[in-house]
């Protein structure tokens, strides 16, 4: 049976939805818009199965709806500024604003079903920034040294508060173990400009959106 909001055009037309509340003035909270990574995600999400763990990040809109969230409760979390934090158990979807925040519970979790016997898998998103957070490695290395069913995504737009890591730590680059894995995308929409958002201000009822 084919899911809801599973393919590109479905996705980015969610977003667009968002984006036209948004500019309408009726979103007085901030939240992070998803795009350009429409396609990666899709085919992460095939490995993913029903029952299955889900943590995501602030910007978490694309992975509730291919998690299996409905787009209607999306939708009303996001007019009552629950953006940057959606939680569902019925799909055991959760979310933390904070950078690396959910790397140590996602390995936490991992460990109770590997104790449980569960044939369930823990599946971990984060941004490129994540990367420079010791709760991350913290957490990598625990997961890959126990040989824990979790896998973190590295969602990778080399954008960590507008600053590529070429800047951040030059030429370094980790090499994580299998349990991790990274994808590399442009954000494209509905972000402008070479940011990664956009800032929201209000005058009115009127909403001017520039890039960061």
């Amino acid at each position: 049976m084919k899911k809801l909001h599973s393919t590109p055009e479905e996705l980015i037309a969610f977003e667009k939805r968002i984006v036209d509340l948004f500019e309408d003035a009726k979103i007085p909270y901030p939240i992070h818009l998803s795009g350009g990574n429409e396609k990666q995600l899709i085919e992460i999400f095939k490995k993913i199965t029903p029952g299955d763990y889900v943590f995501s990040t602030h910007r978490n809109h694309y992975h509730y709806l291919l998690a299996g969230g409905s787009a209607e409760d999306l939708e009303k979390k996001i007019l009552e500024g629950r953006s940057m934090h959606v939680f569902d158990k019925r799909i055991n979807f959760l979310t933390s604003a904070i950078v690396a925040g959910t790397a140590a519970i996602a390995a936490g979790v991992a460990l109770a079903l590997k104790k449980k016997n569960s044939k369930k898998k823990v599946w971990c998103f984060l941004g490129d920034g994540a990367e420079d957070e010791g709760h991350f490695y913290e957490a990598v290395r625990y997961v890959d040294g126990h040989d824990l069913p979790c896998t973190f995504i590295i969602e990778d737009n080399d954008r960590s508060v507008e600053t590529p890591k070429s800047v951040r730590y030059g030429r370094s680059e980790m090499k994580w173990p299998g349990c991790v894995i990274r994808y590399r995308f442009k954000p494209l929409y509905p972000h402008v400009g070479t940011g990664t958002g956009n800032i929201i201000v209000f005058s009115g009822k009127k909403v001017e959106r520039s890039s960061f």
